[in-house]
């Protein structure tokens, strides 16, 4: 009779837990490896629309027009360090943005 309750009582408890450090684990900050390791499509920072840079999570439509800028007066992006000249993208930005963009 008490095996039913202690079963249940483990296997809430097992759910419990699971749900816990599924929660600890989650986080918003995007790496090159959990970009890669949830296999983001990567836009072409070169030859993307206004549309598909805005859709980057951090960039924002004012930010998306600064790039498309940078590049009709500057020619092609070749990497992070270069997207850092772009107004109002800093090193932090850059970064946080680059595993969803080429450069190519």
């Amino acid at each position: 009779m008490m095996k039913p309750l202690y079963f249940a009582l483990g296997m809430t408890l097992l759910s419990l837990t699971a749900n816990l450090c599924a929660a600890e684990t989650s986080s918003d900050k995007v790496t090159k490896a959990s970009a890669q390791a949830h296999a983001v499509q990567k836009v072409s920072i070169n030859s993307a629309s206004l549309e598909q840079l805005d859709a980057i999570p951090g960039l924002g439509q004012k930010k998306a027009q600064a790039v498309l800028d940078y590049i009709a007066a500057n020619g092609p992006i070749k990497d992070e360090a270069q997207l850092t000249q772009v107004k109002g993208i800093g090193e932090k930005l850059a970064a946080k943005i680059s595993p969803y963009l080429s450069f190519n």
